[in-house]
């Protein structure tokens, strides 16, 4: 008796740590964005349009955009820091060639391949959130210097300095994820090619 065709786990898994990772990323780009629109339209129109933002029907369209905003920040991210990835890269995998066939060895085994997967994530969620720092400091210095409050240069320089280091964090735990990641994967690939020697008796034999 044959079950019903479901979807595999894992595939589904993947699926839903992918959606969560864009969001996450795109709501801190959202949330620089309403900044930046508060400050270019003012302290006067922004508490005017504010009632209009406690809607059920923004709140969906603010998830939708902060996910499409995800998207487009995600592959920013990975724009500007693709020089680094590569480098990183160079360093345990010679050619684009062997990493691909070390991520393809590395599909055969299923709890190593998640706690890849694992890491991607948060890397992918870091170099993300490296760019959102940047964004969200310059937006919230920009919007501060539409109002009037108490001690204002000393917020500024704080909010900048805050940001910077942010911003510098996300960026070293991403490269190290990135490379942690890269250096995992050629030892455990490596393992997996070592097991399978003894039952090759041919020296020229490869790995399909």
């Amino acid at each position: 008796m044959s079950n019903p065709t479901q979807p595999e786990p894992p595939a589904l898994a993947a699926a839903t740590a992918m959606f969560v990772e864009v969001l996450v990323v795109g709501i801190g780009t959202l949330t620089a964005a309403v900044l930046l629109l508060i400050a270019l339209v003012g302290p006067v129109t922004a508490s005017k349009l504010a009632p209009a933002v406690d809607s059920p029907l923004v709140a969906g369209a603010a998830l939708a955009a902060a996910y499409a905003l995800g998207i487009l920040i995600d592959r920013a991210a990975d724009a500007i820091l693709t020089s680094q990835r590569r480098l990183l890269r160079t360093q345990h995998f010679p050619s684009q060639n062997t990493y691909a066939q070390a991520r393809l060895r590395l599909v055969d085994h299923p709890a190593q391949a998640a706690r890849a997967d694992y890491t991607r994530s948060r890397m992918r969620i870091c170099r993300g959130w490296f760019l959102n720092s940047m964004a969200l400091t310059l937006t919230a210095d920009l919007t501060m210097l539409r109002y009037s409050f108490a001690h204002r240069p000393l917020v500024l320089c704080a909010a900048t300095l805050l940001g910077a280091v942010t911003a510098f964090g996300f960026h070293r735990a991403w490269r190290s994820l990135t490379e942690t990641g890269y250096r995992k994967l050629a030892q455990q690939t490596a393992l997996t090619t070592g097991s399978a020697v003894p039952s090759q008796p041919q020296p020229g034999t490869t790995l399909p």
